[in-house]
């Protein structure tokens, strides 16, 4: 079953269509990733599927119902939670108050053992608990980023770009991490840039290209496609 469905989803910046009416969607319990360019419109589907862009036309469905006309913070408190492309980490909250704000919505009685299991993901900000966010690494604060969207409890965690601006140790770090949390049995919808490293860790992938979805299939499938070899990984088509 699926727990988000898209539908002729397009995102329109005035008179341009940054997104054609896309249809797809995320079964419970995947890792699928939305590979594609620059300015292909990865990020505004993510924005658009969180609540904040309006969608004309274009239906979200999401855990059976159809959001497409909630708020954002409505969206993310029935679970559908980004960590979006920056980061977005509260500069002059320290480490540990940035991790309460993820569970702020929350009554149930569980957020310290959720704290708990951040802090052994993310051994770093257990050591960088009481330091302002924005004294951190790039990648120390995607992992802040990471660990805030967890203490929410989502049902589907949306990433846009997480690899971006960091260096290769915290990219495998980032990835090892999101590894994790899928196995873990958190759905996760993936926007990523460096295409190879998204498709090796994701089960199904789709292909966007000039706001349409283009392909779509098994991870390791399109990891293989020429199309894909020669236009997101550098390789020759000859």
């Amino acid at each position: 079953m699926s727990l988000l469905e898209i539908r002729g989803l397009e995102v329109r910046y005035g008179g341009i269509r940054a997104v054609r009416g896309i249809d797809f969607e995320v079964g419970g319990g995947e890792l699928v990733c939305l590979i594609g360019a620059n300015g292909a419109g990865k990020s505004s589907t993510l924005r658009a599927i969180s609540g904040l862009m309006a969608t004309a036309p274009g239906t979200v469905r999401f855990d059976g119902r159809d959001v497409s006309g909630e708020h954002a913070f409505r969206r993310a408190r029935s679970g559908l939670v980004m960590v979006p492309e920056g980061r977005g980490v509260f500069p002059q909250l320290s480490v540990e108050e940035n991790l309460a704000m993820g569970a702020y919505s929350r009554t149930d009685g569980d957020i310290a053992s959720d704290r708990r299991r951040v802090l052994e993901l993310f051994p770093r900000l257990e050591e960088r608990g009481r330091q302002s966010a924005g004294t951190l690494s790039g990648g120390e604060q995607q992992m802040l980023a990471i660990g805030r969207a967890l203490m929410s409890r989502p049902k589907l965690l949306m990433l846009d770009e997480p690899s971006m601006g960091l260096a290769p140790i915290a990219v495998r770090k980032i990835f090892e991490v999101i590894r994790d949390i899928g196995r873990a049995g958190v759905t996760v919808l993936l926007v990523e840039q460096n295409a190879r490293l998204a498709l090796e860790l994701a089960g199904r992938a789709y292909v966007m290209e000039s706001g349409a979805i283009t392909l779509a299939g098994p991870a390791r499938e399109l990891l293989h496609d020429p199309k894909v070899r020669t236009a997101y990984l550098g390789e020759s088509a000859a």
